[in-house]
């Protein structure tokens, strides 16, 4: 509990305070989940690498859209501005890859209302990025939807939608031009979006591990043309380890047990990403909690005058 705090909210990843109802505190914790449900072992130093990952971007693209973020008082967490978040996640995907891939291969060429194309293997580029948005889902699984359906339902006005589209896109094209430049391929990538009175700013994080996922840009040609599985920086590893052993967050699944070892594997895999992407080495913090709370307590002063 912080002073002035409003609210909280813990989600399969993040513990969220909201403070004086304007401002966020969004703690980045050390849990893992995917297929929406949170995995039984922390994964050290994870939340301090989406925290300083998300931050590191969120500066770089601050000139295209605002952003919500305003400081990090600790290394995994971080302060700005509460937004009115829209209930859509903008997924979209440079490859056919993960999700995408899945569906193409049992035989569906359309998601959400995108048509694909005949003729594609996993991990092909797409002839053009598409957007596949989700819905957002608090409890339960984010389900696929079409633009069409968002805009029908009144989830977001067709004016506005047609805006987050145009800065998703823009903020893919800036996420792709900076992996270039480290030697990765930016594949796929959700962007969350809030607002505050008329005006857009992106929220939580981006062009993180637990949001996206990379290839390496220079075994990328010989790996597609051998048809065999590209290298890459995610977490899509996770999903692929639980998938061979029999999970996929569906009814009566049981999530099998990781190891004190699989768990540095998944850890030193985040770091590497950290390092790959920024081209700066990645030193790890350790605070306890009330040194954590004494800094945020100290931002909360300072924006409080």
């Amino acid at each position: 509990m912080f002073s002035h705090q409003t609210n909280f909210y813990k989600g399969k990843v993040r513990n969220v305070y909201t403070i004086t109802s304007k401002y966020v505190v969004m703690e980045a914790s050390n849990r893992i989940s995917a297929f929406d449900v949170i995995l039984p072992r922390e994964i050290p130093f994870k939340g301090q690498v989406l925290n300083q990952l998300a931050a590191h971007f969120l500066h770089a693209t601050k000139d295209i859209v605002p952003n919500w973020w305003m400081a990090s008082p600790a290394p995994n967490v971080s302060c700005g501005l509460l937004c009115d978040t829209y209930p859509v996640e903008m997924v979209i995907r440079g490859c056919l890859s993960g999700h995408a891939a899945r569906t193409y291969l049992s035989g569906k060429r359309e998601l959400c209302g995108v048509v694909l194309p005949e003729g594609l293997q996993e991990n092909d580029f797409l002839p053009e990025p598409i957007i596949t948005p989700t819905t957002k889902a608090h409890v339960g699984h984010d389900e696929d939807i079409s633009r069409e359906d968002i805009i029908a339902k009144g989830l977001v006005s067709e004016a506005e939608y047609l805006e987050l589209e145009r800065i998703t896109r823009a903020l893919f094209a800036k996420g792709q031009e900076m992996a270039k430049a480290q030697g990765l391929i930016l594949v796929d990538t959700k962007y969350e979006f809030g607002k505050i009175g008329d005006n857009i700013y992106l929220i939580d994080e981006i062009h993180t591990p637990d949001s996206s996922r990379y290839f390496y840009a220079d075994t990328y040609a010989e790996l597609q043309a051998a048809h065999q599985p590209q290298r890459q920086l995610s977490k899509e590893f996770v999903r692929e380890w639980l998938i061979a052993n029999g999970f996929q967050g569906k009814e009566g699944q049981t999530v099998p047990e990781i190891t004190a070892d699989f768990a540095t594997e998944i850890s030193e895999r985040y770091i590497e990403l950290f390092e790959k992407i920024t081209g700066k080495p990645f030193t790890k913090e350790t605070i306890n909690e009330d040194e954590m709370k004494n800094r945020v307590e100290q931002w909360i002063a300072d924006v409080q005058k």
